[in-house]
């Protein structure tokens, strides 16, 4: 038997494929959204919002990293002291290191560090293995056929833009993006078509929809969320601290923005905050960017029109 499986993440590329999906195959599907723990609260009422908007289940998974960090816990135990690690900090990377429930923060704990553009091990971790495990198995198992329906687009990056539409993984498995060739114009015109509403973050100056700050964010799209969601950015901050105490080195969430010593001496989320406020180059305060409010609505994508 066919399965269609739709990965909704509450963005526009997604929210576009499930409606698409609705098209197609109403009566055979499934929707799932992988909860990370670091979205904002308004999308998971949007992804709410789109449950009965559309009248589609959207199963709800999350990943559980408590094994892991167990495991990280035995092996800092046993290990770290031969690798000529201070006792203070084995004691206190043990103490760190307990599970928290919230899957983003858990597997940074696991991993002692904080994804990044260049390990960006996020994605895999916190949504295509638990859809995989949770989702994917246990149908496979069963002998069934699946499509794994994926809401990327080509203009987003290189990597994606040389992904196939339809990608046989082996085993039963199938992965098909069908908006592959899409633009985000496209994908709103999708929403307007059936009459669903868009994410409302993208009318507060947010690109994209997902991880709050996410580790691609924009220098602009941060300096939005330092000042409509300050809780945000308390939230990374203590998450910083709960890493650094799990770490052998101490963790960030974002890289140095600058190689500049004023920047890069004490790399903290409010660090990179304060760099957010610099015109280009990081080197001046821009008072209007500081100052300004912006409008209530401030999409980039034109819809607040």
């Amino acid at each position: 038997m066919e399965h269609n499986i739709i990965s909704v993440s509450g963005g526009k590329d997604s929210t576009a494929l499930l409606l698409l999906a609705i098209e197609r195959h109403p009566d055979n599907m499934q929707a799932v959204f992988a909860d990370v723990g670091n979205e904002h609260d308004i999308t998971y009422e949007y992804v709410r919002y789109l449950e009965k908007a559309t009248g589609v289940k959207i199963r709800w998974i999350k990943a559980d990293f408590s094994q892991q960090i167990e495991r990280k816990k035995a092996y800092v135990i046993a290990k770290w002291s031969d690798k000529g690690v201070p006792q203070e900090t084995i004691t206190r990377a043990v103490s760190a290191l307990v599970p928290t429930g919230i899957p983003f923060l858990d597997l940074c704990l696991w991993k002692g560090r904080f994804p990044s553009a260049k390990a960006a091990f996020c994605s895999e971790e916190l949504k295509r293995n638990p859809i995989i495990e949770q989702v994917h198995l246990p149908l496979l198992e069963d002998g069934n056929t699946l499509y794994s329906w994926q809401g990327v687009r080509a203009d987003e990056s290189r990597r994606r833009a040389a992904l196939d539409e339809l990608e046989n993984v082996g085993g039963g498995l199938w992965n098909y993006r069908p908006i592959l060739k899409w633009t985000a114009s496209d994908c709103f015109a999708m929403h307007r078509k059936h009459g669903i509403k868009h994410n409302p973050l993208y009318e507060m100056g947010m690109g994209r929809v997902g991880c709050m700050p996410c580790i691609n964010c924009r220098k602009d799209e941060l300096l939005e969320i330092s000042k409509r969601f300050p809780e945000a950015i308390e939230r990374i901050r203590q998450w910083e601290t709960a890493v650094k105490q799990a770490s052998k080195w101490g963790a960030t969430f974002f890289p140095a923005p600058s190689v500049d010593s004023e920047w890069s001496a004490k790399q903290t989320i409010d660090v990179v905050v304060e760099w957010a406020k610099t015109s280009r180059g990081g080197k001046q305060y821009d008072f209007l960017r500081v100052q300004d409010n912006g409008p209530i609505c401030s999409s980039l994508y034109g819809l607040c029109e």
